[in-house]
């Protein structure tokens, strides 16, 4: 099996980005340690702060957020950080080529019960001149790679630099990424959904119909029968579809008008877009493809609906959208 680097190297990965990528791998390494300390290490519990979102942080959102700033300011190659924990985006290295996104902790509400977390990360490059939160402003095609770790069973990565989807999975023994799948493909139809249908109520027409007709299985339109997964982590959600299909939403509602959106567009949608349309699938919004939004702001919200090709069209179908060309990945 290839390393990680090694991967790297016969992608013919620019050096400056290998070493990006390493950092990100070795540190999530480290993450996966603290994590499975759990308890014993006294790192669960939440605290008594909020982020920019207003959500009361984790202990351990903290403590990975801080992990991944310490190592990726101190690696040449990024110019600057933006983090779901952090209000402001973050200078790092004045000659640094990289900007990077990310969710430390992604479900890290799942910690206290043992249940799936993971790291999301996106990387952009970095524009010449003035380095500030317009840096980061870019769309979601703009990016060079894209991944995210997800913390469960085994230490496992998806990664994407453009050249389709690999899985990485991490030796326990040797501490080394290794490749397990170097071209993880979606299939195109699907009979799973993932929707916190504890929202039903609060969604737009649009989706309250697409769902009640998958609810109906074979005596509905759609003529089948569909079963419903949700994680509650959009990193677990998300690896489910890479790894067997299926469909993941989080569309839009108006349980709260001031916030109709739930997922962060540049280090949740985006990373996560990039990895299903390189693995043949789609994402959208419901009403746009998600990599082609301009962003406005770093912490900006999204609704997002991706997954198996041909299933996106159908959810799309219900909103009035023809998405029925293949997206773009160059």
């Amino acid at each position: 099996m290839q390393t990680l680097a090694q991967t790297l190297s016969a992608q013919a990965v620019n050096a400056s980005l290998t070493q990006l990528l390493v950092t990100l791998a070795e540190t999530s390494i480290a993450i996966s340690g603290a994590v499975r300390h759990g308890a014993l290490a006294g790192v669960l519990g939440a605290t008594e702060q909020e982020n920019v979102q207003g959500e009361t942080q984790k202990k351990l959102d903290v403590i990975t957020n801080d992990m991944l700033k310490d190592a990726l300011k101190a690696d040449s190659t990024v110019r600057g950080i933006a983090s779901e924990e952090e209000d402001y985006v973050v200078e790092a290295n004045v000659q640094g080529q990289y900007l990077v996104s990310f969710d430390p902790l992604d479900g890290s509400s799942n910690i206290d019960i043992n249940s799936l977390v993971g790291t999301i990360f996106s990387v952009l490059p970095a524009p010449a001149g003035e380095f500030n939160e317009q840096s980061f402003l870019q769309a979601g095609r703009n990016q060079v790679a894209a991944g995210y770790v997800l913390y469960g069973p085994s230490t496992m990565m998806a990664l994407t630099t453009g050249q389709g989807t690999q899985f990485y999975t991490l030796d326990p023994d040797s501490q080394t990424f290794l490749l397990t799948n170097d071209n993880v493909q979606i299939t195109p139809d699907t009979a799973e959904f993932a929707i916190n249908m504890s929202n039903q109520r609060f969604w737009e027409a649009p989706m309250q119909t697409y769902i009640a007709d998958l609810l109906l299985g074979k005596i509905g339109p759609r003529e089948q029968s569909f079963n419903m997964r949700w994680i509650a982590a959009m990193v677990g959600d998300v690896h489910r579809v890479l790894c067997r299909g299926g469909i993941f939403t989080y569309p839009t509602d108006n349980k709260n008008p001031a916030k109709p959106f739930k997922l962060r567009l540049m280090y949740e949608a985006n990373p996560m877009a990039l990895l299903v349309e390189q693995a043949g699938g789609k994402a959208s919004t419901g009403y746009q493809t998600i990599l082609d939004i301009q962003p406005t702001e770093i912490h900006q919200r999204v609704a997002v609906i991706l997954g198996s090709a041909n299933e996106v069209d159908i959810c799309l179908s219900y909103h009035g959208i023809d998405y029925s060309e293949e997206p773009s990945i160059d």
